[in-house]
C-alpha cells in the first residue's frame, strides 16, 4: 500500500510532536514522529490491522502515546485522515477525506 496523509493529519502530527518536544524535550518529540512512522509503515504492510471504525474507516493505536491513526484504504492507497487523541471527542474528523 502507498501511504497518503491528509493535510489535517499532518498538522495534528506536527502540533503534537511540538507539544511533546516542548514538554519532554526534543527527543520525545522525535520519538512521537518515529512511532507514527513505524505504525504507518506497519499498516502499509498489513492494512487490515486497524479495527473497523465508523463508515469504512479504521483505527490503529500507536505505541507509547495516547493516539490512534484514523485511516481508510482506497485501491492501493492507505489514506490517513486523522491522528486522534484517545481523550478527544470521537469522530471530530468525520467528513475528512
Amino acid at each position: 500500500m502507498i501511504p497518503s496523509v491528509s493535510s489535517e493529519a499532518d498538522w495534528e502530527l506536527s502540533r503534537e510532536a511540538l507539544f511533546y518536544a516542548r514538554e519532554g524535550g526534543p527527543e520525545l518529540g522525535a520519538e512521537f514522529i518515529n512511532e507514527f512512522e513505524r505504525a504507518l509503515s506497519l499498516l502499509c504492510e498489513q492494512p487490515g490491522l486497524g479495527a473497523h471504525w465508523r463508515n469504512r474507516r479504521r483505527r490503529f493505536p500507536i505505541r507509547r502515546f495516547p493516539f490512534s491513526i484514523i485511516y481508510y484504504m482506497r485501491g492501493n492507497e492507505l489514506r490517513v485522515i486523522a491522528l486522534a487523541h484517545h481523550r478527544q471527542k470521537p469522530g471530530n474528523w468525520v467528513g475528512r477525506k
